[in-house]
């Protein structure tokens, strides 16, 4: 388990960023969080806004800087910077000027924070991840996104809907891509330790054409809120804060992250979610769960998907 100081530092004062400084506060994921953007205006308003709340959270200190040097000697840090989703654009189209701002941010808070483990957070965060790996030379145990867990979390609220069950009692994982080719794991999915087709089989509830409505709900999520409100955040800094809270707890928690595979049922050279433990070394064992045929495929054209968009970067 990480130092009872634990500091987390979040790069990037938005909104996934404010809002996930937030949740880790009311969380209690962190001992102190610093916040780091060019914005100095932004940070300071932030800081303020955050540590005003103090008294309502777990004890907890909260700064900010545009100074990067506020990131030193982090226990981890939470890459959100890069540029906002616009109503209509995917995550891919925002590779190009993503990649080079973390070509500029990264090696600087490496120097402060070497021994730090990064979360990527910024989208496309698999592509993200992968050129975030070749710009730092860290270990992929130390280096990793954010991937489906947010869209993992998204599919397991719908299903909870679909079959009236309390949501954690839904055990089931979007895999793959965060993003348009991401896979919804159905054929390990189960609720209350009953496998989903036998679920379905006792209760008529679900079924093909409704798993198929849903994944595609989730695969669009961020389309519908984006368009509605402009960014998400909530959500997302729900996830961030579990993640943190996996690594400082040392839990082994199966999350699923965005790593960098290696022969995990054939799919090599890539970074893209699959469920992995996670802990206080960061990222863990890739855990091969069960797939069939079609999942199988659709994870293998994610991956292409994902290396396309990576190679066409230079990487």
């Amino acid at each position: 388990m990480r130092g009872e100081r634990f500091q987390v530092a979040v790069v990037g004062a938005g909104a996934v960023g404010a809002t996930s400084a937030y949740a880790m506060l009311v969380r209690g994921a962190a001992r102190r969080v610093v916040l780091h953007d060019i914005n100095a205006a932004k940070v300071r308003a932030e800081v303020l806004d955050l540590g005003h709340g103090a008294m309502f959270v777990p004890e907890a200190e909260i700064d900010g800087s545009d100074d990067v040097e506020i990131c030193g000697g982090s226990d981890v840090v939470v890459v959100t910077a890069g540029a906002k989703q616009k109503p209509g654009q995917t995550r891919m189209d925002l590779a190009g000027a993503t990649v080079d701002l973390m070509k500029k941010v990264l090696p600087a808070v490496q120097a402060v924070a070497p021994d730090a483990i990064y979360v990527l957070v910024t989208n496309p965060v698999d592509v993200v991840t992968y050129a975030s790996l070749k710009i730092t030379d860290l270990p992929p145990d130390r280096i990793f996104g954010s991937g489906t867990v947010l869209d993992s979390s998204r599919l397991r609220w719908l299903v909870s809907e679909a079959c009236e069950v309390a949501v954690g009692n839904v055990h089931a994982y979007m895999a793959g891509e965060h993003g348009d080719t991401e896979v919804p794991l159905w054929s390990s999915a189960a609720i209350g330790g009953v496998p989903l087709t036998s679920w379905e089989q006792q209760t008529g509830r679900l079924g093909p054409a409704r798993r198929d409505e849903i994944a595609h709900q989730v695969v669009n999520a961020a389309y519908e809120v984006i368009a509605g409100k402009g960014a998400t955040n909530y959500a997302v800094g729900l996830a961030v804060a579990r993640i943190v809270e996996s690594i400082r707890r040392d839990e082994n928690r199966v999350l699923p992250i965005s790593t960098l595979l290696q022969d995990w049922h054939g799919i090599t050279d890539v970074c893209m979610s699959v469920p992995t433990l996670v802990n206080a070394r960061g990222a863990g064992q890739r855990l091969e769960v069960p797939l069939d045929d079609g999942e199988l495929a659709r994870l293998t054209a994610s991956a292409d998907a994902i290396r396309a968009s990576a190679r066409n970067l230079g990487f």
